[in-house]
């Protein structure tokens, strides 16, 4: 999976997978400080005209300098075998020293590999520790994951409530699967959310602009249910 951080106010997509086992991921974005060494610069763009050799070397001493953005390029590549020959364990270092630099999406990658069990033992919990990490620093993959690890009571003790609070922060920074679940939530009601058909119908109707089909059905059904409603309520 080329999971690079590209451009000069970054940008990451998440294509095709880090190993075969790993499903693809939606694109994620996290918006980082503009780099400020004229190196990281320079390798990005080496990268981006598919100088993978001349990019590999200077985000390696980049890294070594403490650039965040270049710790987690060079341990994608490193990772993904780009300029070099895979060395997983390399990877593993760099891709930790960029998370524990509170870069929100080596967190959320780091927890991914652990949720997952690829290049590490599968450790649901130690995965829930990064999601939370990144998901505190608003990253929307992290909240959506973290929000799915609650409500199966993966790496945590299920906690519907707690499902509901992250999926509804995912909603709210545009993923369309969290929008879907958020709507379900309020369309049905309990586990500490007021049942909202108007609400709900209006996470499904994000999500629907987003090309969900099974959330423009619910839209339409809603729709119609409260206008029904709405019809034959006594005057």
């Amino acid at each position: 999976m080329k999971w690079l951080m590209q451009g000069v106010v970054a940008r990451v997509a998440l294509a095709a997978a880090l190993t075969t086992g790993m499903a693809a991921q939606a694109q994620a974005q996290e918006r980082i400080a503009k780099p400020n060494d004229p190196e990281t610069q320079t390798a990005v763009a080496d990268y981006n005209a598919g100088n993978l050799t001349a990019a590999l070397a200077e985000f390696r001493k980049a890294a070594e300098r403490g650039s965040r953005l270049a710790q987690f390029n060079y341990a994608m590549m490193l990772l993904n075998g780009e300029g070099t020959a895979t060395n997983v364990d390399e990877g593993k270092k760099w891709l930790r020293k960029a998370a524990d630099a509170n870069m929100s999406h080596a967190q959320y990658v780091y927890g991914k590999m652990y949720d997952d069990g690829e290049f590490v033992g599968r450790d649901p919990v130690e995965a829930h520790r990064w999601f939370l990490k990144a998901a505190q620093q608003g990253h929307v993959q992290a909240e959506l994951a973290l929000a799915n690890q609650f409500l199966d009571g993966r790496g945590t003790d299920r906690d519907n409530k707690q499902a509901f609070v992250w999926y509804k922060k995912a909603a709210e920074g545009g993923d369309m699967t969290a929008q879907y679940v958020t709507g379900s939530f309020y369309e049905r009601g309990g586990d500490g959310v007021d049942k909202n058909l108007n609400v709900a119908r209006a996470y499904y109707a994000a999500a629907a602009a987003q090309g969900d089909p099974a959330a423009r059905l619910k839209y339409q059904q809603l729709s119609a249910q409260l206008r029904d409603h709405k019809e034959v309520k006594p005057q």
